[in-house]
């Protein structure tokens, strides 16, 4: 009975719990990718949770679910390391732990955590790949009006082909493939 006699409402309460529940979300990511600018989520679709449309969203977006559909923003998408997502997806920054199916544009970087699963013809200046992480597409990087084109295969094993005067570096120490 304590619940009725609060003062404030349990919607106004809620509305202004925003920042806790900022923290709860953050906290229960544990090991998974955090959020960069400021460690803050401004959406999520977690785990059980399936969805079909379009998403367009400010900031920083992390799923962990399914997602089937359109995504444009100029913030960062974040696919959790159980996620699916299939569709068209136009952001400024991409991290994937996950599986993302489909056709990639950002404006910055993607970033293919180990044992992500991207299949999709991408554009985008900068690309990470750790070792252990599948990229099966074509990837289309501009810089300046010069482009170049990386094509790999559905193992594991990187053979890019560069198309114009692109350098490729790798580090040994950090197991990934960088462009």
């Amino acid at each position: 009975m304590g619940f009725f006699n609060k003062k404030e409402s349990t919607t106004a309460n809620y509305l202004g719990q925003t920042d806790e529940i900022t923290e709860k979300i953050e906290k229960k990511q544990g090991g998974g990718v955090m959020a960069r600018e400021e460690g803050r989520i401004n959406g999520l679709i977690d785990k059980g949770c399936s969805m079909e449309g379009k998403l367009a969203f400010d900031g920083t977006v992390q799923i962990n679910g399914a997602f089937r559909g359109d995504i444009v923003s100029d913030g960062t998408l974040i696919v959790g390391n159980e996620a699916q997502v299939n569709g068209t997806i136009k952001v400024s920054t991409m991290i994937v732990e996950g599986s993302v199916q489909g056709s990639v544009e950002a404006k910055e970087s993607i970033e293919l955590r180990t044992d992500s699963r991207l299949i999709a013809d991408i554009q985008v200046p900068s690309i990470v790949i750790e070792r252990g992480a599948t990229f099966d597409g074509q990837c289309r990087m501009s810089t300046d009006g010069a482009s170049s084109n990386v094509t790999t295969s559905k193992s594991k094993a990187y053979t890019p082909t560069l198309a114009s005067d692109t350098s490729l570096a790798t580090d040994a120490d950090d197991d990934s493939l960088m462009m």
